[in-house]
């Protein structure tokens, strides 16, 4: 449910990318198989495990399960596997609001103090600052931990949960910033409640899951008996399969406790493209972004030269990541079952959305880390810039070498660098490499990074 830091360093490489040519057997190969021979170089590099579906004008070009549904069990990923979709739960708790607005019965301009006056600055939050996390709330899963795993594991008192944060001050003046907060949506899913008179997930079923045929979707997954029903693991690679802890649905509530497929998730991509459920002028507000360039439960930008509305979810054991390009219609879909907090598949999509916009992308390669010793890896230890904003901090730490970005809008995780071969290393967290070259004097004076997209930028040492 967190938000993954991975986002931004994908996002900034991406956009530093120059033209390259596109790969030359692009016009031998159809879009499907490019889009399937990607994924597949995902899975092999230990990037995705799950079902993905891809879909233009309404036609649907790829939906593949890939992976692994059960290791234990031999089960695989299909079409049909179902998973926790976490905080992509958000648009579908927004929309609502956006239709209880359209009924009259609230504003989203109203005071939160209307509904909730025991939350500390409730007469000085509106129902807008929980829709786009401006409200200055604190975010109670923030403290939730590993330790926490026997409680999250159970149904939970919701007053639990508000005992974290509705006597605590809020973290700004609400509307001045921006700050992801799964506190204020919870709290949506409760007035939601208190208008309607039912509980929130009855709502969601009448208004959205059953008028669009959403018969995979829904809400407490741990007791869920469906053989569709896929196999969470934190740590899942060649060697290693441990399954997550499991969170119950009444932790995470309207803030990400839904489940869902990737077919029922396209039937909501449809009913946006179409602009059902809301009326245009909602829709319109829903995608207005707003500070974070995020909207009424929307994170709205642009990637080579697209509009897009996008968001990712991510729970212990799952991953989720959903993309709309309203001027192309194009969706994409990535539901994962691997995963843990930090990590996100934006990486995967862009490369998919590099595919189905005709721009250059390389497939995942599977890293091999090669020996090399610790004086040769000192050497690349640094400082590299690109510009006045953009900076890549090289440090050397425990006989291991780390990449971390050091612009303060936005910072980026320190992760570990892999050595491949030729001065080449990789992440593990992403389709990401770096190549540091050197002078005619044999120092390193340069660092070129490669994406999902080929070459990307060059960085010279300080």
């Amino acid at each position: 449910m967190k938000t993954s830091q991975l986002f931004a360093f994908v996002s900034l490489l991406i956009f530093f990318s120059p033209h390259l040519k596109a790969q030359q057997n692009a016009h031998t190969d159809s879009l499907a198989t490019k889009l399937d021979d990607y994924l597949t170089s995902a899975v092999k590099a230990g990037q995705f495990n799950g079902t993905a579906l891809v879909a233009k004008n309404g036609q649907i070009i790829l939906q593949k399960g890939y992976g692994w549904k059960n290791f234990s069990a031999h089960t695989l990923n299909n079409n049909n596997t179902i998973y926790q979709i976490g905080s992509l739960t958000k648009p579908f708790t927004a929309i609502i609001i956006l239709k209880l607005q359209e009924e009259g019965k609230l504003s989203v301009n109203d005071q939160l103090s209307k509904y909730f006056s025991d939350q500390k600055g409730a007469d000085q939050i509106t129902i807008q600052n929980l829709l786009d996390h401006t409200s200055g709330i604190y975010n109670y899963t923030d403290d939730i931990g590993p330790e926490d795993s026997a409680i999250v594991s159970h149904p939970v008192d919701r007053q639990l949960a508000l005992n974290v944060f509705i006597n605590k001050d809020l973290l700004f003046k609400p509307g001045t910033k921006f700050s992801y907060s799964n506190s204020g949506y919870f709290l949506l899913g409760m007035i939601i409640e208190k208008i309607t008179g039912k509980p929130y997930q009855q709502v969601l079923r009448q208004l959205i899951f059953a008028p669009l045929g959403m018969q995979h979707t829904g809400f407490d997954f741990i007791n869920l008996k469906d053989t569709a029903k896929a196999t969470g693991y934190d740590v899942f690679d060649s060697s290693h399969h441990n399954i997550a802890v499991k969170w119950d649905s009444t932790v995470t509530y309207s803030a990400g406790s839904i489940y869902s497929t990737a077919g029922d998730l396209y039937k909501w991509s449809k009913a946006i493209a179409k602009w059902e459920i809301l009326s245009a002028a909602s829709w319109k507000q829903a995608f207005t972004p707003n500070l974070g360039n995020y909207g009424d439960g929307w994170w709205i930008d642009t990637l080579y030269g697209n509009k897009y509305i996008t968001h990712s979810g991510g729970l212990p054991g799952f991953m989720a990541n959903f993309v709309y390009y309203p001027d192309k219609n194009i969706t994409i879909i990535l539901l994962n079952n691997f995963g843990n907090f930090g990590q996100s598949l934006v990486s995967v999509n862009m490369g998919l959305s590099a595919i189905m916009f005709s721009r250059p992308y390389l497939n995942y390669t599977v890293g091999k880390e090669a020996a090399t010793d610790k004086h040769t890896l000192q050497a690349y230890a640094g400082t590299y810039v690109y510009n006045d904003q953009h900076t890549l901090l090289i440090t050397f730490e425990n006989d291991k070498l780390f990449v971390e970005d050091t612009n303060p809008q936005d910072k980026l995780p320190k992760v570990q660098l892999h050595y491949g071969n030729d001065d080449t290393f990789y992440i593990t967290e992403a389709n990401l490499r770096f190549q540091f070259l050197k002078d005619k004097s044999n120092h390193y004076y340069k660092l070129i990074t490669y994406n999902s997209g080929g070459k990307d930028a060059e960085w010279l040492k300080k």
